[in-house]
């Protein structure tokens, strides 16, 4: 099967070896997507617009696959602060309410800037 990488040209992605997203055959996963982007990280201190502009980047990602967020079939979601927890499930709700794929979000004691407070990943598939 055809691989495809997707980059974004993220500074990090050749230190870390990693891609934004991969697709094989029919199945595509999204690396773990923070609102960090070359111009540095956006929205410090704003979760719920962390949050909006992860699952932002990670549509983008999956367009450049081939793929929509009718697709999507399970997201996973890194919080700082898990008592936040609602501020995060509203911002994935407006994208995937009516989807509803599988997902989990759990708690981490950090990610790896601290004005980051949320990363998101996902994985799809199509046809």
């Amino acid at each position: 099967m055809e691989r495809i990488n997707i980059s974004t040209g993220s500074s990090w992605e050749p230190i870390v070896g990693y891609s934004r997203a991969v697709r094989i055959g029919h199945t595509i996963e999204v690396s773990g997507t923070t609102s960090a982007d070359a111009d540095g990280i956006k929205f410090p201190g704003d979760l719920y617009s962390q949050a909006r502009y992860c699952i932002e980047k990670i549509l983008k990602a999956l367009a450049s696959c081939g793929a929509g967020k009718e697709h999507v079939i399970r997201t996973r979601m890194y919080v700082t602060d898990i008592s936040k927890w609602e501020v995060v499930a509203k911002a994935h709700a407006e994208f995937f309410s009516e989807i509803r794929p599988a997902t989990t979000m759990v708690e981490v004691s950090r990610l790896i800037d601290p004005a980051l407070l949320v990363e998101i990943e996902a994985s799809a598939v199509v046809g």
